[in-house]
């Protein structure tokens, strides 16, 4: 099992409660990647469909996490996202302060 997964299966209460936080885990980390790197302004609609889709990638991706590093990959796309997002601001800062 990888640490984050062990880590709440170890900690938590029992296998269920584990199960579920883990599943919360992969389920927020995913959108959070989603917003960082994909979302665009969508209707309400569109934003639940998309909502049922990353529920329905969550549960997959909860049961790869036992044997594969799921949570440490999205925590890494996520940290490179972020570093992007500064660097986009950063520039468009100064090239707005340029002009």
């Amino acid at each position: 099992m990888y640490p984050v997964a062990r880590v709440l299966y170890e900690n938590l209460p029992n296998y269920t409660i584990a199960g579920y936080a883990l599943f919360a885990v992969i389920f927020l980390l995913s959108a959070f990647v989603y917003k960082l790197g994909f979302a665009k302004k969508l209707s309400i609609g569109k934003n639940a469909v998309i909502t049922l889709f990353l529920l329905a990638g969550g549960l997959g991706l909860t049961f790869l996490a036992f044997f594969l590093p799921v949570v440490e990959g999205l925590v890494i796309a996520a940290l490179i996202l972020i570093l992007y997002k500064i660097r986009l601001w950063r520039e468009k800062r100064e090239n707005a302060a340029s002009h």
